[in-house]
């Protein structure tokens, strides 16, 4: 029989991860004491240092020393609210000094999966010790990293690297921008984009950083020259009330739109760039609808000295509702991008024209503007505007950059998919030939494991399946999941393949892991290791095991997603797929004894032990079709499906159990066998004895 670990083994690894993480995290939060922080990352004395943060809240504490300032130390959870693909706060804290250049940086705090066990501490410092140098004025910090000094990811940990690399930039670029790091030029005022004042929508009205105009149905009719019957009864009825407001200050933006969005969006544009947050109420929608074809709104436009600036689609987020207290209910409301190039000055006074258009008798279309004029409140306005013409453009969104990256990867990925699309929809022609049925199965499954798992490194996890579940409960953000591209896309086919063909899409053709057991237990055949059969009444009750595991890790995460991710390295994918074994041995170990049991016992730990298996197994009951065929003789007169099934997922009395069963074909080539399926043989020698009767 297969050795397993003990319980005294599980309590004993169980703790020493604890141990690390919690050691971590007592340095964590040691080293975010801001002066000894400061010291360390600038190399200075701490007792020549102190940190002052200047007024209005800009981002980022001034650093000083012996009276002088040296430069300023910034969080990144504090300034940009960087997360991480698990959903938690990442918090680098760095150092930039007045030329800006960041002169350090440590990650204090992060709950990523692939961190918090599997990376050691000192690959991580390493990576985020790399950033020093590195020059925020650079051409081009994404496409050519290596021109402004940025460290290589970590090996193992690509998303996560991106990620930190991701928090230092914006943040260095947030702090130098509102510093005044970039250039200083001639401008004489700039947009607050950093402080924050919590505010109520009143309040925001009475200050003018929100501006309403009220549009009466009488006011367009005349406007128009129509003769509108309606309007002559009830001129005063309401046509539309518009309400505009400058977003890019945090103090309006942030209120307005909510801090997720508010942060979503900064995050997505450039750092000249601008926000605008315009709603309305009553009958006339200033959104319209052409702007779905043509990718401009025809119905407003912006208005400032001798200038229009038309606003796009591209850069439009609709919106909910308005976040600040006491804001009334809105029939429409969308946030809206002014890039850079269009020539908006912010600072200075806008209006926002609603347009109106009429077909009128005798004189074709004609067109009505009606304006609100906006005024920048003055808190909302710094002086010292600076403009750069070294910086490069912001940083592309994380992960948009990053399918870039691995376009060809993805192309490759989607290929795979189509091939196993193609494999079980025309499943019955592939098993009624056996030999090409065996060649395809482990040329299929050597791709999955030496490409998707090793190279590519997407091996689906339950951790996958608790960062869904932590979204869905603290604020989902589609944007944590495109951060791995070849994930996401896994993770949409399975969730297809579960309403089609059941939890064996992935955990029978897609997971690196139970592809590698199952090339290993064949290797294990050829060489003859003798295979236990375990008896059906045994495998059975050893089922609910991956269930309570899946079910404990699930409750661990609601109360705290590291002791969860500790818990599910009951799963040996991280050590074996992402990491290559490069671990420290309690985990080889552990993961050696798996597939040693996985040569005697053919997928060992998917039948028994596999969070993740049971978490698909779940909803995989939805699935609408039944594409494995069954005889009415399968349990009764054979057993012989039931006997070959590589995980047991037959019943002696012949039914298959979908929560087990990994759609591995293996049965269907035995359904179509006449050399080996009972009923086919006996059918077969009832026609040879006809044809000699004949």
């Amino acid at each position: 029989m297969a050795l397993k670990p003990t319980p005294a083994h599980r309590f004993i690894l169980f703790l020493l991860t604890l141990l690390v993480v919690v050691g971590f995290s007592a340095r964590a939060a040691a080293a975010t004491d801001p002066i000894a922080l400061a010291a360390e990352i600038f190399d200075r004395p701490a007792d020549g240092i102190s940190v002052r943060p200047l007024v209005r809240d800009l981002p980022g504490a001034e650093i000083r020393q012996d009276g002088r300032t040296i430069g300023y130390l910034a969080s990144s959870w504090r300034t940009i609210g960087s997360v991480g693909y698990s959903g938690k706060p990442v918090d680098v804290w760095l150092g930039i000094d007045l030329e800006a250049r960041v002169v350090g940086a440590r990650l204090v705090a992060h709950e990523e999966p692939i961190l918090v066990i599997g990376v050691t501490p000192e690959e991580l410092e390493r990576y985020v010790l790399g950033f020093s140098g590195m020059d925020l004025k650079a051409g081009d910090l994404v496409q050519v990293p290596e021109a402004a000094g940025m460290p290589d990811a970590v090996s193992g940990a690509t998303v996560s690297s991106a990620v930190i690399r991701d928090a230092v930039l914006r943040t260095g670029r947030a702090v130098a921008s509102a510093r005044g790091l970039f250039g200083s030029g001639t401008g004489s005022a700039r947009i607050d984009r950093a402080s924050f004042e919590p505010a109520k929508w009143p309040e925001l009205l009475a200050e003018g950083g929100v501006v309403t105009r009220r549009v009466s149905r009488g006011e367009v009719a005349r406007a128009l020259g129509t003769d509108d019957q309606a309007a002559a009864e009830s001129p005063d009825d309401l046509f539309v009330e518009m309400f505009a407001a400058l977003a890019t200050p945090p103090s309006a933006g942030q209120n307005l739109l909510g801090r997720r969005l508010y942060e979503s969006m900064i995050g997505e544009i450039g750092p000249e760039d601008d926000l605008l947050m315009i709603a309305a109420n009553g009958l006339y929608s200033f959104k319209g609808t052409q702007y779905r074809k043509s990718g401009l709104f025809e119905r407003i436009e912006l208005r400032q000295d001798d200038r229009i600036i038309r606003l796009g689609r591209d850069g439009y987020r609709n919106v909910e509702r308005i976040a600040a207290d006491g804001a009334p209910e809105l029939r429409e409301i969308g946030a809206f991008v002014v890039p850079n190039g269009a020539g908006f000055d912010a600072t200075q006074p806008w209006a926002l024209a609603l347009l109106v258009s009429r077909d009128v008798a005798g004189a074709g279309q004609v067109t009505a503007a009606f304006e609100l004029t906006y005024r920048p409140p003055d808190r909302f306005v710094q002086g010292g505007k600076e403009t750069s013409p070294e910086v490069a453009s912001p940083a592309p969104v994380l992960w948009q950059e990053i399918w870039r990256a691995r376009v060809w990867e993805i192309g490759f990925l989607v290929l795979l998919l189509g091939g196993l699309s193609v494999i079980l929809i025309f499943q019955d022609a592939l098993a009624r030939r056996y030999r090409l049925y065996r060649t395809v199965r482990l040329g299929y499954l050597a791709v999955v494991l030496v490409w998707l798992g090793w190279i590519a490194g997407a091996q689906l996890s339950v951790v996958n399946v608790i960062t869904f579940a932590q979204a869905l409960l603290t604020g989902f953000k589609w944007e944590l999941f495109l951060l791995d591209p070849l994930v996401f896309i896994l993770w949409g086919f399975v969730a297809v393949g579960l309403l089609f063909w059941g939890r064996g899409v992935f955990c029978g053709w897609l997971c690196p892991f139970g592809a590698l057991q199952e090339l290993l237990n064949a290797g294990a055949k050829l060489v003859r290791i003798p295979q236990v059969s375990v008896p059906f009444a045994v495998h059975e009750r050893l089922w609910p095991i991956k269930y309570i595991a899946f079910l404990a890790i699930f409750a661990l995460s609601l109360h705290s997603v590291t002791l969860a991710f500790q818990a599910a390295e009951v799963e040996p994918f991280k050590t074996v797929i992402s990491l290559k074994f490069i671990r420290d041995w309690p985990f080889v170990v552990y993961a050696l004894l798996l597939l040693v049991a996985g040569l005697f016992v053919q997928r060992f730990f998917c039948r028994y032990l596999c969070p993740l298996g049971a978490a698909l197994a779940i909803p995989a009951r939805l699935r609408m079709f039944e594409w494995l065929k069954r005889r009415m003789q399968c349990g009764r007169e054979c057993r012989i499906c039931a006997t070959r099934c590589p995980v047991q997922a037959i019943h002696p009395l012949g039914q298959i159990n979908p929560n087990e069963c990994i759609h591995c074909l293996n049965c269907q080539t035995l359904y179509y066998d006449p050399k080996t399926c009972p009923p086919l043989k006996a059918r077969a020698e009832r026609r040879a004895r006809r044809s000699e009767a004949a």
